[in-house]
């Protein structure tokens, strides 16, 4: 299922998340100037596991080391990477802002990053590939948004062969069944290498899911404010055929 929008206006405006998406476009202009060197480029500012976990403490309080674990989070491994990122954070970051504050939610949303890579160091702690992308972070979003806002309604986009129709269905379902689909390929990707994961780090995201949740629970929230919920119009049958 692709979700499209959701039916929860935000209270206020979502800069941060508009920021971090600028930032995260930016981040792969940057790496698509790097031509023959843009290889050299993700090693640099990628996170790397292994070198986390060979016992270099200079590495680790390092430069070197500090700085992938933030830089990491706006690099992507190409265009259907960023965007889909992109995607989920727009339609999901400007309810926890909004939620959060922005500097409480511009904190969740580094911390929940890094608590997903680490969580992927910590189940590939001899890989070599860099792990890029924003996925561990807006992961950490996705969990926020599904315990604060669960009956929320988000249309969605399902792919049934032929037919596609546009569904609305409640938060806790899209996201739940986002979450179990980390889970069940993260599980059945356990013991084997990155390198066999098709470059997906399954448990970055489930990482980033578990510290929103966390994080929320620890987070000062802001005042809510009375909303009047958005009502899109949904045609009976939308018929998509290729």
């Amino acid at each position: 299922m692709i979700p499209l929008q959701d039916e929860n206006p935000s209270g206020s405006f979502p800069f941060v998340t508009y920021s971090l998406m600028i930032a995260c476009v930016a981040g792969f202009l940057i790496e698509l100037s790097q031509g023959k060197h843009l290889n050299a480029f993700i090693q640099t500012y990628g996170v790397i596991p292994l070198e986390y976990t060979s016992g270099n403490l200079g590495y680790l309080f390092s430069v070197q080391g500090i700085l992938p674990l933030l830089t990491c989070m706006f690099l992507h491994g190409g265009v259907m990477h960023l965007l889909g990122n992109m995607w989920y954070l727009w339609i999901f970051g400007d309810n926890i802002e909004d939620l959060l504050g922005h500097l409480n939610y511009l904190f969740f949303y580094l911390v929940c990053g890094l608590l997903a890579t680490l969580t992927h160091i910590f189940f590939y702690p001899r890989s070599t590939l860099p792990i890029v992308g924003a996925s561990g972070a807006i992961a950490g979003v996705l969990g926020a948004y599904l315990i604060s806002y669960p009956r929320a309604r988000v249309l969605v986009l399902l792919p049934l062969w032929f037919y596609w129709p546009i569904v609305p269905l409640p938060a806790f379902w899209v996201l739940g069944m986002w979450f179990f689909l980390q889970l069940g390929n993260g599980t059945l990707a356990v013991g084997e290498s990155a390198e066999s994961l098709g470059g997906v780090a399954w448990w970055a995201h489930i990482g980033g899911f578990a510290a929103g949740i966390l994080l929320l629970a620890f987070l000062p929230k802001r005042k809510k404010r009375r909303k009047k919920p958005v009502r899109y119009v949904v045609p009976h049958q939308v018929d998509m055929r290729w």
